[in-house]
């Protein structure tokens, strides 16, 4: 069942296709494309001058790229370099980028000329960060090593190579209920076993199939199936930059394409965008794949009934690299629920007080074990001893199961908005809140959104004698935070509620703004 032949360094896997299918497309974009036989080469090159410019082993190196076929080689070059590899989202702002070169104590950067001036002034506040790579994007040419020299020119040092699939590989910047960011560490062998284990025997994903990709590459769903699993199988890809529903049905529509995979959002303007096109046709795609959020049972049929593919839903998470469940492509769906545990996977629902397991049906907090469990949290121990325990990970998801192990999500003990499949996390927003002089107090919860699942909505307690503008709030937020982190809207109250320890009661806000079903 789990396919472990799969499950092998990236050194090995990059000479396995370049040796037995070197001219195939490996990946591409709008921009270009890289054979397997190229990425072979191009990543020893890579790795091969991050070596000779002194990037020792372990070391933390940032990824800090628009999704593309750069970004892959990049990844493999630094792993290839036995370092580490730290995506940073393309779209973070200036202290978001500066919190995880700090944080993960990234020695290198690969970037674009179109970042190099954000990169240069930080660099003054990140002490480790020595060496910037720069990709031709942009007008500016920042002070840094040129990518498309270090690609295509041998290095007089080799790549130094590791077979040890057990390492960190990735740290992957999850939000938490603490509002910091957590790094989240993971090895090539718990994302590849994902692969080996869900990938390829659920979603039937071989080297025969083309995948049409608009996932994010920093986030772990992407990381492990767009750009792990595509190397891992030896199939094709085609990555988009950002998410077009429009380029995406143009693409659909070409027939290259066999797999699809997003999050619920995607689908969900997929069909908003075709409902009045009676004749269009995905001709090749066989199936899609949902992840990063909850699925309505609605949305499935009706995607499924409008283009005839089945779009399989499942639940995962960055500590458990990615997956947990996921509905099969054969045999029984069930509707609404993220499916079966993964072959190889045990889980448990328990009483969040008791932590004994609760029976058939009952609601509990979802808890895993297996070989995809990250490494724990970098540099915070007393958090991953908090998330771990005896050998469990604690997801802090509530789930129930049925009679015969379809399990549903149905809510969360921790306070993580999910908005369109990006975490969100409540503090992180108060944080940058709380700076604001005109602001004595305030709290972010998430409420339902028809088409994301989620939006941050934020309370605050203004300072008498300043009085605070909804629109200086979204300004202020809209300076220090990703866009999807910005508040939807805001809301003045005279006090907070909390409990006596301090926590905010964030359902009494919750239930301000949605009426209790």
């Amino acid at each position: 069942m789990i396919q472990t032949d799969l499950i092998a360094s990236i050194p090995e896997l990059l000479h396995r296709h370049a040796r037995e299918q070197g001219s195939k497309l490996a990946y591409r974009d709008a921009a270009g494309s890289v054979t397997y036989d190229d990425l072979e080469s191009r990543t020893a090159n890579l790795a091969g001058h991050l070596v000779a410019q002194g990037v020792d082993a372990g070391a933390k190196v940032a990824i800090f790229l628009p999704s593309s076929v750069q970004w892959v080689e990049s990844c493999y070059a630094v792993n290839r370099a036995n370092a580490v590899a730290v995506p940073i989202s393309y779209e973070s702002t200036e202290s978001e980028i500066l919190y995880r070169l700090q944080d993960a104590g990234c020695s290198a950067i690969v970037t674009t000329d179109e970042r190099a001036p954000v990169i240069a002034k930080l660099k003054q506040s990140a002490p480790n960060l020595r060496l910037v790579i720069l990709t031709d994007r942009g007008t500016s040419q920042g002070e840094g090593l040129r990518y498309t020299d270090l690609a295509g020119i041998p290095a007089k040092s080799a790549p130094r190579d590791s077979l040890d699939i057990h390492a960190p590989a990735f740290i992957i910047y999850t939000s938490g209920t603490t509002g910091r960011a957590k790094g989240v560490l993971l090895s090539v062998h718990s994302m590849l076993w994902v692969t080996a284990a869900c990938w390829v025997p659920i979603a039937g994903l071989s080297k025969q199939d083309a995948v049409l990709s608009p996932l994010p590459l920093f986030h772990s769903y992407a990381l492990n199936l767009s750009v792990l699993s595509i190397l891992a199988t030896g199939a094709s890809e085609y990555i988009m930059e950002k998410y077009s529903t429009s380029e995406a049905v143009r693409l659909l529509q070409t027939g290259e394409f066999t797999v699809f995979p997003g999050v619920p959002t995607m689908f969900h303007f997929l069909l908003e965008a075709t409902k009045k096109e009676s004749n269009l046709a995905f001709p090749k795609l066989r199936v899609s794949i949902s992840a990063g959020a909850i699925m309505p049972a609605t949305l499935n049929r009706e995607f499924e009934s409008r283009f005839g593919v089945k779009l399989l839903d499942g639940y995962g998470i960055t500590e458990t690299s990615t997956m947990v469940t996921m509905n099969w492509l054969t045999g029984i769906r069930v509707m609404g629920s993220c499916g079966l545990a993964l072959p190889g996977l045990a889980v448990r629902i328990v009483s969040p007080t008791t932590g004994d397991d609760v029976l058939i049906g009952e609601e509990g907090e979802l808890i895993v074990r297996g070989p995809n469990l990250m490494g724990g949290y970098h540099n915070k121990p007393q958090e991953t001893a908090s998330a771990i325990r005896k050998g469990w990970y604690h997801t802090g998801d509530l789930a129930r199961s049925d009679e015969n192990g379809f399990l549903t999500i149905t809510g969360r003990l921790k306070e993580l908005i999910i908005r369109g499949g990006q975490n969100i996390a409540p503090g992180e927003i108060e944080e940058v809140v709380n700076a604001m002089e005109q602001v004595v107090d305030c709290a972010v919860v998430g409420i339902p959104h028809e088409h994301l699942g989620e939006v941050p909505a934020i309370f605050i307690v203004p300072r008498e004698g300043k009085p605070a503008v909804p629109e200086d709030v979204v300004a202020f937020c809209s300076e220090r935070l990703s866009s999807y982190k910005v508040p939807q809207s805001v809301h003045f109250i005279s006090e907070i509620p909390r409990t006596g320890s301090g926590k905010i009661i964030r359902f009494k806000l919750r239930e301000m703004l949605v009426a209790p079903k």
